[in-house]
């Protein structure tokens, strides 16, 4: 069994997802059940899919859970674009941001293609 806590990928969406918590709290009120609850479910499930495929035996079950992951970031990607637009933050976090989850995705499409590679 594969120990999730070895990937760096795995620590950096961790990381993501607490930032992504500090971010929506200064979000409007209104946006509680809309965005900030959305984001919040789109960031955690990177980790926590990371998490899932670890304990999957086989390799492309592994790569499968990542490719949801990989899904997931380009969802929290656009919704980080989404708050920018709608002023919630500003250009220079949005950059920050962005920088992160590209990190990520380029992470997990690697690992993705090792793991495809193996089958």
């Amino acid at each position: 069994m594969r120990d999730f806590r070895k990937y760096s990928v795995w620590e950096q969406s961790h990381n993501l997802v607490l930032k992504v918590y500090i971010l929506t709290n200064k979000f409007p009120n209104d946006e509680r059940f809309g965005l900030t609850s959305q984001i919040r479910r789109a960031a955690t499930s990177i980790p926590t899919n990371i998490c899932e495929g670890c304990a999957k035996i086989s390799e492309k079950e592994f790569a499968r859970y990542l490719g949801i992951s990989f899904g997931s970031c380009q969802e929290v990607e656009y919704l980080i674009y989404l708050a920018k637009d709608l002023g919630y933050l500003s250009m220079e976090i949005y950059d920050t941001f962005q920088v992160e989850i590209v990190s990520i995705k380029k992470q997990l499409y690697q690992l993705i293609k090792t793991l495809n590679a193996v089958d």
